[in-house]
């Protein structure tokens, strides 16, 4: 057997490992939490243990207790909003960055990218007094605007990568047979991107529905929260309820493995597809 094949499967091997190793540091705590969600309410939780009887009724609880109708219907909202927004501006902006060439354009998206480095901790303080003062704290667009301001450098510089990477015949084509920059744009280089838009679309939902710092400082009225901000006020009222706060934890983060199970093959293709062609 020759050396080359030897190290190829030495290179299989470990990747299949690690891959594994990955999957399981992910699947053994939702795994935790799953099994711990199903034992008696307040009754103590350890390790990876199945309950003689399942106790369903902690969902319940945990769904009347908090209130997650509203809270869902909250996080819903906002990443609604900002998901199709977000994903417009992004890719209106990736496409002028990747295919026009105008004054200040490298500057401009240089600047653009120094949103990646700024940690949204540093502007939240000064950002809640800004909202304050135009009256939008304790409102859905007081998250909507500043998440949508905050996704843009990455959804522009995933979209621009995207956009540099079209062929510029189509483009040139499409605008010697008379087609305006709207309609190059629209039709021509719309169609080419929807798995990019498509993934940016799944991480701005992921992104927003996640988002807990912004959402318990800009928004302290309980009936707006979103569902992690409430979930946060529920853990620090029902501390010593394992099982129900593992089945509220599981309320929340339903809708983003839903998601992900639903779009996981776009997601994947969209990354493929930037990894090769970014």
């Amino acid at each position: 057997m020759s050396a080359s094949v030897m190290s190829t499967r030495a290179e299989r091997l470990t990747g299949t490992v690690v891959l594994w190793a990955f999957a399981a540091a992910v699947l053994v705590p939702f795994a935790a939490i799953a099994l711990a969600a199903l034992h008696p309410a307040g009754a103590p939780v350890a390790g990876l243990s199945w309950p003689s009887t399942p106790h369903f009724e902690n969902f319940r609880r945990a769904w009347t207790i908090a209130g997650f109708g509203s809270l869902l219907r909250s996080s819903a909202t906002i990443a609604l909003v900002v998901v199709p927004i977000g994903a417009l501006f992004a890719t209106m902006a990736g496409y002028a960055f990747g295919t026009m060439r105008f004054t200040g354009s490298r500057l401009l998206f240089s600047f653009l990218l120094i949103g990646l480095t700024l940690p949204p901790e540093a502007a939240v303080i000064p950002l809640y007094y800004d909202l304050k003062q135009v009256g939008l704290t304790d409102s859905y667009w007081a998250l909507i605007l500043p998440l949508i301001g905050l996704y843009m450098p990455f959804g522009a510089f995933w979209m621009r990568a995207h956009f540099l990477s079209v062929p510029r015949e189509l483009a040139e084509a499409a605008r010697v047979d008379g087609a305006s920059e709207w309609a190059v744009f629209r039709r021509v280089m719309i169609p080419t991107a929807r798995p990019a838009i498509a993934t940016l679309a799944m991480l701005f939902f992921v992104w927003s529905w996640n988002q807990f710092l912004l959402a318990l400082i800009l928004i302290q009225e309980p009936s707006r929260r979103t569902a992690p901000a409430g979930l946060g006020f529920f853990i620090d009222q029902n501390t010593r309820d394992v099982p129900m706060l593992c089945a509220a934890t599981l309320i929340v983060i339903a809708p983003v493995i839903a998601l992900y199970l639903i779009g996981q093959r776009h997601l994947i293709r969209g990354m493929t597809q930037g990894a090769v062609k970014g």
